[in-house]
């Protein structure tokens, strides 16, 4: 088995009832809501992670403003030639709020829209788990930046 791991950056940008989100293209082809962010460059503070992956995948300026938390996941993947992944995805989400920029789609990336969404119809999208990680963190601010989701 195989062992990997993946440390990300997100932003929870929220501003006149609606929030950020970008849309990922699975391997497969589906799509999915996520938040914006991605993958840290090896070297790669997160606080700069998170402010490039958002202008990356919206076009937008954001200044992370607070640490909201840390989300540990862990899963199994299949891998080529029968091999498994032992996956562990650190993910930090920031508070974000958009300072400049104009929003468009990502191209050849690893999603390929972006746009607001009011929060009170999130739970009608085909979404990731970490847009409900994320916004949790953004709502309960738990003091300990931990989420048992």
């Amino acid at each position: 088995m195989n062992k990997e791991l993946r440390v990300a950056a997100y932003a929870v940008c929220v501003r006149e009832g609606r929030v950020l989100l970008a849309r990922w293209v699975a391997g497969d082809g589906s799509k999915r809501w996520t938040l914006p962010g991605g993958g840290m460059d090896h070297g790669e503070d997160p606080y700069d992670t998170v402010i490039r992956e958002v202008d990356e995948e919206t076009g937008y300026v954001v200044d992370p403003v607070a640490l909201l938390g840390v989300h540990s996941v862990l899963r199994r993947y299949p891998r080529k030639l029968g091999k498994v992944a032992d996956f562990h995805g650190l993910r930090l989400v920031y508070e974000g709020v958009v300072t400049g920029g104009v929003l468009r789609h990502e191209e050849n990336g690893s999603t390929d829209m972006a746009a607001w969404h009011d929060l009170a119809a999130v739970d009608e999208l085909r979404r990731v788990e970490l847009v409900d990680v994320g916004l949790h963190l953004w709502r309960d601010r738990p003091a300990t930046g931990h989420t048992s989701m």
